[in-house]
């Protein structure tokens, strides 16, 4: 009977401790804060050429014209979960080879390319997305 308990007590601590490890995880990943700089904004415009409607987080990658350089530069412009966007946004909202505005929160290291995406026009089409995620 007391190794019963025993065991009971052991497999509640596991349980709580891997509760926990799991509550800090999700909490983790909504740093944004960390990621992009929240009071600036950034609007790029370029050609989409992925769109990946996935949780937790869509990603749109865009091609951009470097205004110095020329060049073109690959954008990640994460944006909400599809759970969070269902009923605005589904696969076909978007295609390779739009053209796109979009505007958001640039990432801190500006190398890296990222915006964190407050809204999305579809130049010359009919789609429109203004919004926040968490």
């Amino acid at each position: 009977m007391i190794k019963h308990k025993k065991n009971l007590l052991t497999a509640f601590v596991l349980s709580l401790g891997f509760t926990l490890f799991a509550m800090g995880a999700v909490k983790a990943h909504h740093s944004f804060p960390a990621t992009y700089v929240m009071d600036e904004i950034a609007t790029i415009e370029g050609t989409m050429v992925q769109f990946l409607f996935r949780n937790p987080h869509s990603f749109v990658h865009v091609m951009v014209s470097d205004e110095e350089t020329g060049e073109n530069q690959r954008w990640a412009v994460e944006w909400g979960g599809a759970s969070a966007l269902s009923g605005s946004v589904d696969r076909s909202s978007l295609k390779p080879g739009d053209q796109v505005r979009i505007s958001g929160q640039p990432g801190r290291n500006p190398e890296d390319h990222r915006i964190r995406m407050q809204s999305l026009e579809v130049i010359d089409g009919d789609f429109i997305w203004e919004g926040d995620f968490d």
